[in-house]
């Protein structure tokens, strides 16, 4: 099976994963292990690692290596293991692209660059000089929250071209783009909403899944919920969509991964380390975060 047919999984449930850190905000590689691993039983169809809900931008080569070496040990053939590689500069993505590819990974999740407000046409530029220059599958990532400048479909349906582009996670939360993407991007073209809030809606108007953070603490339901989209079921999948819509809204009371971790720290999952410039979750949302377990039957 080819990595694209892999990405075009049935349930379409990818986690972006949270990288386990002790109190001194070490990574704790036997959490991450032991997660991934919970990711496999729970039937999650692939995982994102080092990514933003990964806290990749404080992380450095020295622990990106282990923290990859560590996920294609645990899960290498079991769950594809994309990469986050996204930065400003091109030369940065590709260094990163590069050790990926040299570690064993699947493939890569490369956001637009931030900040500096390339037009469409740079957009492209980027992408393809990244895809020409690293032969490890790519899944270019569209969030204009976070970035300031926001990938159109047209954009993406001339990446869809290039061979070593398989798909876009999607961040805009604007589900009347699932439409515009396929028909600019054809069949074979990855498509993934980055919304949990409206992930649902997304797959069920012809995408292929989330790369999601309610994943990492309701992994088993995230994937029933999806797979029953995929497979007509939508009154099943609305059900049990209902069950976590508190978690879709409230694993973002402040900035993620902030409360994704707090959530797990809560399920005995993970420590309670979270890098700087984040913080631990405010005290006043933990509450609100404990509900909104419970009503996903994570916590009882």
């Amino acid at each position: 099976m080819s990595l694209q047919d892999k990405m075009l999984v049935k349930g379409g449930s990818v986690a972006a994963l949270v990288t386990p850190m002790n109190a001194d905000n070490s990574i704790d590689y036997d959490k991450l292990t032991a997660i991934l691993n919970w990711h496999a039983e729970e039937g999650t169809d692939g995982v994102v690692v080092l990514g933003t809900t990964g806290e990749s931008t404080m992380i450095n080569m020295e622990d990106r290596t282990k923290i990859i070496q560590t996920s294609v040990k645990a899960v290498k053939g079991t769950l594809p293991i994309i990469i986050g590689a996204g930065s400003v500069q091109a030369s940065h993505v590709i260094e990163y692209s590069k050790q990926a590819l040299e570690l064993g990974a699947d493939a890569s999740l490369v956001i637009t660059p931030y900040y500096v407000k390339p037009p469409q046409r740079a957009l492209v530029q980027h992408f393809n000089y990244i895809a020409d220059t690293v032969p490890l599958p790519m899944i270019v990532y569209n969030c204009p929250g976070r970035t300031g400048v926001d990938m159109k479909p047209d954009t993406v349906g001339l990446l869809a071209s290039h061979p070593n582009i398989i798909g876009i996670k999607d961040a805009t939360g604007d589900i009347s783009r699932v439409e515009l993407l396929r028909k600019a991007c054809g069949d074979d073209f990855a498509l993934f909403s980055g919304d949990d809030e409206t992930g649902m809606e997304f797959v069920k108007l012809g995408g292929d899944g989330v790369i999601s953070v309610t994943t990492n603490v309701a992994p088993a339901a995230m994937h029933r919920m999806l797979l029953a989209v995929k497979e007509g079921r939508f009154q099943e999948a609305a059900d049990i969509n209902e069950q976590l819509e508190l978690l879709h809204k409230r694993l973002f009371y402040e900035a993620n991964p902030i409360p994704v971790k707090k959530a797990m720290e809560i399920m005995g999952k993970i420590g309670p380390g979270i890098r700087p410039p984040l913080t631990s979750l405010a005290p006043e949302f933990i509450p609100g975060l404990q509900e909104a377990l419970k009503k996903g039957k994570i916590v009882f």
